[in-house]
């Protein structure tokens, strides 16, 4: 049973969330909410957390202490419920290289038990949205990033989950590819579905509903990028009137007014 203070308006929640490997501690009593149909930006350097704390969230590795709910699941104990409720997409995009587009697409539906028509239909989407129609047998390592992308993509969400993890998915992609891979997180979005994405690129971070700003295993911000931008404006008497710092300036300053140093 998930807790009942899991609602389905928090698809994500977390409390005190903590994971230590020996004597190191990888994420560090961190707490924060996601709604429904919300880009919920994970931002920080290499290092800080972040894959970590998606592991714990997706049922890949158990918390060293605090709580946390996804799908009105619970964290600890209800792993198998939660990996039914989510698709995710790691750093590594998911897919078997010795395999056709064709095949990693079957295998995919195979263990998400999509079937029959409606595996038929799902595979259509996948490769209408990955523009890999006349590609079906081709093996996928040897494609171009950008489409290993759309394709890894496809297959995190061919069993249409509501909660979908993306791991720094654009990493090593070309802007273009970038943008386009955006566009489909924005309608995915746009239909309700929930989206927890993490990235150390500070332009994917605009893109973002809300961010939480990492370093070194702690939350260290999270608002609005808009907001996040403003408060630091306002923090800084010293910058020009009417002129707001980047993203990057204003993950930097709170690193250093912390007095740690970012890592990267």
């Amino acid at each position: 049973m998930g807790d009942a203070s899991a609602s389905p308006a928090t698809p994500v929640r977390v409390q005190s969330l903590t994971r230590r490997f020996g004597d190191f501690t990888a994420v560090d009593a961190v707490s924060f909410e996601v709604a429904a149909g919300e880009i919920f930006g994970f931002l920080g350097p290499n290092g800080a957390g972040k894959t970590t704390t998606i592991k714990m969230l997706t049922g890949l590795l158990s918390p060293s202490e605090g709580e946390g709910w996804v799908a009105g699941h619970d964290i600890r104990t209800e792993r198998p419920a939660i990996r039914r409720r989510i698709g995710y997409m790691s750093q590594k995009f998911s897919l078997y290289p010795d395999l056709t587009v064709d095949e990693n697409i079957t295998l995919f539906g195979g263990l998400y038990g999509v079937v029959g028509e409606r595996f038929d239909a799902r595979r259509r989407w996948i490769l209408e949205m990955a523009e890999l129609e006349g590609d079906t047998g081709r093996v996928t390592g040897e494609l171009p990033l950008g489409f290993k992308q759309r394709l890894a993509l496809g297959t995190a969400v061919i069993h249409e989950p509501p909660i979908l993890f993306l791991d720094e998915p654009t990493s090593g992609v070309d802007p273009v590819a970038r943008r386009r891979f955006w566009d489909l997180i924005d309608g995915f979005a746009a239909s309700g579905r929930t989206i927890f994405v993490s990235t150390h690129y500070m332009e994917e971070a605009e893109y973002c509903h809300r961010l939480a700003l990492m370093n070194r295993g702690r939350l260290i911000a999270l608002d609005t990028p808009r907001a996040l931008r403003h408060s630091e404006a306002g923090a800084n008497a010293s910058g020009a009137p009417g002129s707001l710092p980047s993203l990057e300036d204003v993950f930097i300053a709170l690193v250093q007014r912390e007095g740690g140093a970012v890592v990267g």
